[in-house]
């Protein structure tokens, strides 16, 4: 071979490998474009299908009314009522039943199941008409009757029961647990007897009367022809009992207690109040029946019940009143149900309210004197409480040394010295009068000066002193709880602060507190 056949032999070769290099080039940017056009086409098929759905016309929600037969259902959609056909793809067919939220296309044809939104109208269950249908009441106690969904036609609803509903399609579809009437009540039998109720006797004496007698002899009483009481009203100054006295008494009738406190009950939407008032009472009657006394507690009841047009407050208890009173002697019997009030101020509460038949029995709570306040201190410091060994063998023993404890305490709180001077007043007639700690004792004041004592007991004991009550903590806890409450006639309404505090008689219009002995300045204070 000769050098010339060599070069091009060489040259060849070269131009053969540049072909191959490529040609492989080539077959790489085919491939991407290959690649690329696989991508394309998959994003115009996504946009074909994007363009299709919204070309769709949109599908309806309605209700299942009935199932009149297979591959049929009778369904409210948008105010109409269609016998639509079932679309055979429904998968979910255990769910298509009477109440069931399902699609409708534009074929009106059902097409899916789908869940109810968790969010409605509230009805309240007035009646249970049948085992479909039930009478309901809306927001503004308009009546309808309504079908019942299935899931709903085996609960056992109840007066007031509060459900999930469709109003233009005529159906319930949901139950709704409310806990508002449940918040304001406590069903269970108070633990608080008698025995635990000091300085009381003859109010307790009166509330027996008043309540047990009926229920605990109902046979005497309908063989003489005597009606039990509707109601009690407990009134008095704060911290004297009046709470104690109606758990006392659920507690000794057996009874159910619904404990109703005012202030809570109120609600600033119209008629949602007198509803629960509704509600309540309905509740009472329901566990009346089954012949359990129920006792209806209204704590602060002058907070609802005020007395109407008097300005004192709004137009609220306009409604309100008479709802109570329709319960008390509407046409419903409240047979083995009454009712007891508690407030500070009767004077505020609905004439109405407080007339025989209605609240008839009336029964004052008072500040209690000395026996009263001695027997009271003796259920706190009892003679399980821890007393100091030393004094108690001084005294010869642990019970002389707690009555004389619970004496010296009581001389202490009601003696009329200078020190316990609690405020002048002066009344509109001019004349003074000069008022101390003894007049303005409670039941809970009482109990705080037990409670102190203890603390004090237990905080030497905790720093190394000697163990048990002394009679030194209690002489101070008196000092310490008179002390706490001295600013208390600083109000400036001398007469709302007179009748808060039990004072009756003429009307306060000065008042200049001497609470320590210390005279403060004088407040003239508008009547």
């Amino acid at each position: 071979m000769t050098d010339g056949d060599a070069r091009r032999l060489e040259v060849a070769e070269r131009r053969l490998a540049q072909a191959r290099a490529d040609a492989r080039a080539l077959a790489q940017h085919n491939d991407k474009l290959n690649a690329t056009l696989r991508d394309a086409r998959g994003q115009l098929v996504a946009l074909r299908e994007q363009v299709a759905a919204l070309a769709l016309p949109p599908q309806q929600f309605g209700v299942v009314l009935g199932l009149p037969e297979a591959g049929l259902a009778d369904v409210h959609v948008g105010g109409r009522l269609l016998r639509a056909a079932v679309a055979p793809e429904v998968v979910d067919v255990e769910r298509l039943d009477v109440g069931a939220r399902v699609l409708v296309n534009e074929a009106h044809v059902a097409v899916a199941v789908v869940d109810h939104p968790p969010a409605g109208e509230i009805v309240r269950v007035r009646e249970r008409l049948d085992a479909t249908t039930a009478l309901v009441a809306g927001t503004n106690d308009e009546e309808v009757v309504v079908t019942l969904a299935s899931s709903l036609r085996h609960a056992d609803l109840t007066p007031g029961q509060s459900l999930l509903a469709d109003r233009r399609a005529l159906v319930a579809w949901a139950s709704v647990e409310r806990t508002d009437v449940e918040e304001l009540t406590l069903e269970e039998v108070p633990d608080v007897s008698w025995a635990d109720i000091g300085g009381l006797d003859d109010q307790i004496a009166q509330v027996r009367d008043a309540v047990e007698l009926p229920f605990r002899h109902r046979d005497l009483f309908i063989e003489f022809g005597l009606a039990a009481p509707k109601g009690v009203l407990l009134y008095g100054p704060p911290g004297c009992g009046k709470t104690l006295v109606a758990k006392a008494v659920a507690n000794s009738a057996g009874s159910s207690f619904l404990n109703i406190k005012g202030p809570e009950l109120l609600n600033k939407y119209v008629g949602e109040t007198e509803r629960q008032i509704r509600l309540t009472f309905a509740r009472a009657r329901e566990v009346a029946e089954a012949g359990r006394p129920v006792i209806v507690f209204f704590d602060e009841m002058d907070s609802l019940f005020r007395t109407r047009g008097s300005g004192v407050s709004s137009d609220v208890e306009s409604t309100i009143v008479p709802q109570l009173l329709a319960e008390i002697d509407g046409v419903e019997s409240l047979a083995n149900v009454i009712v007891i009030g508690a407030t500070n101020r009767e004077d505020l509460i609905d004439p109405a309210i407080l007339r025989p038949g209605r609240l008839d029995v009336k029964i004052r709570l008072d500040r209690p004197g000395r026996a009263g306040a001695a027997e009271i201190l003796g259920l706190s410091l009892t003679g399980a409480t821890p007393w100091n060994g030393a004094e108690a063998d001084a005294a010869g023993g642990a019970g002389v040394l707690r009555a004389s404890v619970i004496a010296d305490a009581v001389d202490d709180l009601y003696a009329r010295t200078e020190q316990n001077q609690f405020v002048e007043v002066t009344y509109a007639s001019g004349q003074r009068e000069v008022l101390y700690v003894g007049d303005f004792t409670s039941g809970a004041m009482l109990a705080n000066i037990a409670a102190r004592a203890k603390k004090t007991a237990i905080k030497e004991l905790l720093e190394g002193g000697e163990r048990g009550v002394r009679r030194a903590h209690v002489l101070a806890a008196v000092r310490d709880e008179v002390a706490q409450n001295e600013d208390l006639p600083n109000t400036t309404n001398p007469e709302d602060w007179a009748k808060l505090s039990g004072r009756r008689g003429e009307r306060i219009v000065f008042m200049r507190t001497l609470a320590g002995g210390s005279q403060g300045g004088i407040r003239a204070l508008d009547g």
